[in-house]
């Protein structure tokens, strides 16, 4: 059994999925995962959570695919497909090879919440087995909890696979 660390795409509170506003994230449907109730201080670039290749990119929801065949899938916001890409910059092209914790796309999750929308970021480990998805302890060790806060770039929970 391997471990793959899943990096927090935005910074923000880290919440169950049971408290992401669209039921097919809530109950899990797309596969186990956290989500983030993202800083609303302006325009945020979203990074990738897992080193591997961008197999999907769409401007609102991307989904990488590591080496060993993982699937990462970062939605931004709820219901912004309906956006069509408006307020969204990509950093990368589907097909592209990224590292974690770089950039691939920018957004404004205040924008998306004036809007009308949820800006709340799911992320999810396709392909997962319940209970596969273990939230990672917060800053300085010290477990997050559902309330935890967690920065761009930090480990937002680990997959056993």
């Amino acid at each position: 059994m391997t471990q793959l660390d899943v990096l927090a795409p935005v910074a923000g509170r880290v919440v169950s999925l049971t408290e992401v506003p669209d039921p097919v994230f809530a109950q899990a449907l797309v596969g186990p995962g956290l989500a983030v109730d993202p800083d609303r201080s302006g325009p945020a670039r979203a990074v990738a959570p897992v080193a591997g290749r961008l197999v999907k990119l769409h401007p609102h929801a991307f989904v990488i695919q590591t080496a060993d065949g993982a699937g990462v899938l970062t939605h931004l916001g709820i219901d912004t497909v309906q956006l069509a890409g408006e307020g969204f910059e990509l950093h990368a092209a589907e097909g592209d090879e990224v590292t974690a914790g770089a950039p691939v796309v920018t957004w404004d999750p205040g924008a998306v919440e004036t809007g009308g929308r949820s800006p709340m970021v799911p992320v999810i480990a396709l392909d997962a087995a319940p209970g596969s998805v273990n939230q990672a302890a917060g800053p300085a060790g010290q477990a997050s909890g559902p309330a935890g806060q967690v920065g761009t770039g930090d480990v937002l929970f680990t997959w056993s696979r």
